[in-house]
């Protein structure tokens, strides 16, 4: 089994917008991620929350396997990673998630029952209003699967 390679980092700078890093990795890409969802939810992040000044401290962990903002704050890469795909929309298009309905003759309902999820996110994804997470693009593939 070959061995999975994790996502480096080469670079991280707080990002212009509130709760935002920039990020370069190792390969040469780079953007944006907002994190403020993860900040937003774990109790371990209250600190960025409470105080934009140490937010943008933050800096590249050891070997660019995550950024941290203090020794007992950090994020991980593939982390970042994963958040960077599902915003960039890159773990499914919005047309090809539209495809994959029509292709199964699902109407916006029958595709949010099937996948767990309300009828108006199934529109947001089709529209592009919102990104696809990685799971939602996975579990269409799982319902593809004979």
């Amino acid at each position: 089994m070959p061995r999975k390679r994790l996502p480096r980092l080469a670079a991280v700078t707080a990002g212009d917008r509130p709760l935002t890093v920039f990020l370069r990795w190792q390969d040469g890409s780079e953007g944006v991620v907002d994190v403020s969802g993860i900040i937003g939810t774990f109790r371990a992040y209250a600190p960025l929350r409470d105080s934009p000044k140490l937010f943008q401290q933050v800096r590249l962990g050891e070997h660019g396997t995550d950024i941290a903002w203090s020794d007992e704050i950090d994020m991980a890469a593939d982390t970042l990673w994963r958040l960077a795909q599902e915003q960039s929309g890159a773990t499914m298009t919005p047309d090809a998630f539209r495809h994959w309905r029509e292709g199964r003759a699902y109407t916006l309902d029958q595709a949010a029952h099937a996948l767990g999820l309300s009828r108006r996110m199934i529109a947001y994804y089709e529209q592009g209003n919102r990104p696809i997470p990685r799971v939602v693009a996975l579990a269409t593939r799982g319902l593809d699967a004979p």
